[in-house]
């Protein structure tokens, strides 16, 4: 004997996970057609067709006998489709230009380090002295600080900070 497609629908609406596990089974692939026709992907459909099953069980309760199963189950795919292309394009229009962003973005943290590589690389020629200085003052200490850290007048580190701009431009 063969069951119907909207008996085994009834039945499941009514908790009999025998009858929702066969209904799937033989509306599976033509869900799945369905569902690559409405994405044009592969991939797309798979995770369509997945997730329409997987919403099935509460999808159930809204059917009414009124058509039959396989009409029903068209109509619940497509409006899954929708739902997804609608998400699709909002993501689409909240990310675009996200790609510009970080490529700018990557291509300022590419320059800062390019010019701390190369003042790390320049620091290496200043006297030892001059380069002491200038580490201290880049790390944000006062020349009042950095005076009192080196045993030096304030206006010395001053003096000490203008001879390290003067090599480093004349190696630029």
């Amino acid at each position: 004997m063969t069951v119907s497609d909207e008996d085994m629908a009834l039945a499941a609406q009514d908790g009999d996970g025998q009858a929702f596990a066969s209904l799937i089974a033989r509306q599976y692939d033509r869900l799945f057609r369905l569902c690559f026709r409405l994405t044009g992907s592969k991939h797309e459909a798979e995770d369509l067709t997945q997730d329409i099953c997987a919403a099935l069980p509460a999808k159930l309760s809204s059917y009414k006998q009124q058509s039959k199963v396989t009409t029903w189950l068209y109509r619940v795919a497509v409006n899954a489709a929708h739902d997804r292309r609608r998400k699709q394009a909002t993501y689409g229009r909240a990310s675009d230009g996200w790609g510009d962003w970080e490529l700018n973005r990557q291509a300022v943290i590419e320059e800062n380090q390019t010019r701390a590589d190369w003042l790390t690389i320049a620091m290496g020629s200043l006297p030892v002295d001059l380069r002491d200085t200038l580490a201290l003052v880049l790390d944000d200490m006062t020349h009042a600080d950095a005076g009192d850290i080196l045993g030096i007048f304030e206006g010395t580190v001053s003096w000490r900070l203008s001879e390290a701009r003067k090599h480093l431009k004349s190696i630029k």
